[in-house]
C-alpha cells in the first residue's frame, strides 16, 4: 500500500483545507445568523470530508514506519483535534450566546492552524519548532 502513500497524503491534505475552509465559512455564517451553516445539505458535506479525512489520516498511519511517531507529533495532533472539534460545537451550536460562540470560532481557528504547523514541523511545538531556527 505503500505506493500509494502520495495520493492518500494528497487527499488527506485537501480535505483538511476542505473541512478547514468550511468550518471557517460555517462558523462566519453562523455569527451572521444565517442559517445555511446548519441545513442537513451542509451537515452532510461536513461529515463527507471529515470522513473521508479520517480514513485518509488512518490509512497514512497504517502505511508508515511507526519510528516516524516517536517525538510525540502525532499525539500531540491527535490532543488539538478533540480540542478543536469541543470548541467547534461551541462555535455551531452549543455556545449560548453570540459571544461565546465569537470566542470559540477564533479559538477553533486557531488551534486548527497550530495543527497544521505541527503536521508540517513533524514536532510537538509546530510554529514554535519552526520560529526558533
Amino acid at each position: 500500500m505503500i505506493e500509494f502513500y502520495p495520493q492518500i497524503k494528497a487527499v488527506h491534505i485537501a480535505m483538511v483545507l476542505a473541512s478547514g475552509l468550511l468550518f471557517a465559512l460555517r462558523g462566519a455564517g453562523v455569527l451572521a445568523g444565517m442559517h445555511w451553516p446548519m441545513r442537513l445539505p451542509v451537515k452532510l458535506l461536513s461529515y463527507t470530508i471529515d470522513t473521508t479525512l479520517l480514513t485518509a489520516a488512518l490509512m497514512l498511519f497504517t502505511i508508515l514506519p511507526h519510528a516516524m511517531f516517536s517525538n510525540g507529533w502525532l499525539t500531540a495532533k491527535l490532543v488539538l483535534l478533540v480540542v478543536y472539534i469541543g470548541l467547534g460545537t461551541f462555535a455551531l451550536k452549543r455556545g449560548r450566546t453570540r459571544r461565546t460562540r465569537a470566542i470559540t470560532y477564533v479559538t477553533a481557528l486557531c488551534v486548527f492552524g497550530f495543527i497544521i504547523s505541527i503536521a508540517r514541523a513533524h514536532h510537538p511545538l509546530g510554529l514554535f519548532f519552526m520560529l526558533r531556527g
